[in-house]
């Protein structure tokens, strides 16, 4: 019995994770929330890391013609920077904090975008010094506690992308953040071969439902896809605050 929810968690999870990949608000960071459902948090996420590189290829693939390059150019260059910031201080930083932060970050900044009053505004220039800040955050966040995404959204919802865009970037994004990731975690111990095996079993659902979250996407007005991509952020950052201060007390 206990297999059988094994492995009806991990099928969920992977499908979550291609659907995020997809460009789908939410669903992909559930992923291990599931999944540490039937197994420890720490081991879950190694064990996915796999998954959401392999998901990633076939989001490059949906995506490759709808990204920003210049959002990709400051971003990711501190998004690297931030893996190495966390990989260096592994073992001194402690998780909870940083959980509790970066939760309390995305509401302040949630609850401003649902509750200010709706204006007509020009959408915002990337610009380097906060795309390299915020991405900085992102790295080190998603390196620490798989929470990239709240601090990403702060610095990239204000541009003014299309849905389609905002969608490739985050996924290009993240395809990128992953790959480097995969040094730091191998280098630590969470990554081995048992959990590439169980990557290669779990890829075919993942895989399926990157190209069913591709679809949603297109399918889905952009008005609602945003109040989404808000909602979701929210949401995210009340579990990440609770996961944190549970952490720390």
């Amino acid at each position: 019995m206990e297999e059988i929810g094994f492995w009806l968690a991990a099928v969920i999870a992977a499908g979550l994770v291609g659907m995020g990949k997809g460009g789908v608000p939410i669903v992909g960071m559930l992923s291990v929330p599931v999944m540490a459902l039937v197994m420890n948090p720490v081991m879950a996420a190694g064990m996915l890391l796999p998954v959401y590189v392999v998901s990633d290829m076939f989001g490059l693939y949906a995506y490759r013609h709808a990204f920003d390059r210049r959002v990709l150019a400051i971003v990711v260059p501190g998004a690297v920077l931030g893996i190495g910031v966390g990989w260096a201080t592994a073992s001194v930083v402690p998780e909870a904090a940083v959980t509790l932060l970066v939760g309390l970050i995305g509401v302040a900044f949630a609850l401003n975008l649902l509750l200010r009053r709706p204006v007509v505004a020009e959408a915002k220039r990337a610009e380097v010094a906060p795309g390299l800040i915020w991405g900085a955050v992102t790295g080190f966040t998603s390196f620490v506690s798989h929470a990239g995404a709240p601090p990403y959204q702060v610095y990239t919802l204000p541009l003014g992308m299309t849905k389609a865009v905002f969608a490739g970037t985050s996924t290009i994004a993240f395809a990128i953040i992953n790959a480097v990731k995969l040094v730091p975690y191998y280098a630590l111990g969470q990554l081995n071969l048992e959990n590439l095996e169980m990557a290669a079993v779990l890829s075919g659902p993942a895989v399926i439902a990157v190209f069913a979250g591709v679809r949603l996407v297109r399918v889905m007005p952009a008005r609602l896809f945003f109040r989404l991509v808000t909602w979701a952020l929210l949401l995210i950052s009340l579990k990440l605050i609770w996961d944190g201060t549970r952490g720390l007390i």
